[in-house]
């Protein structure tokens, strides 16, 4: 796995994770919807993403998108 599926995957967990929380515990959980998607966002438009880089620093092989 490259560290551009791994970022993608990590994302659509958290996406999908914080969409059951808002709607079975608190709506605020869908701020942290939010957070992920302008995350990806400001990512894709600067090439800096936190997580990108742990994953990185974890042994995954670089992809084209985070070289």
């Amino acid at each position: 796995m490259t560290v551009d599926r791994a970022v993608m995957f990590f994302a659509g967990c958290m996406v999908l994770v914080s969409l059951a929380l808002g709607f079975y515990i608190s709506s605020y959980w869908y701020l942290l919807t939010a957070f992920v998607g302008l995350n990806l966002m400001q990512a894709s438009l600067t090439g800096f993403c936190p997580a990108a880089m742990i994953f990185k620093k974890l042994g995954l092989k670089a992809g084209v998108a985070f070289p």
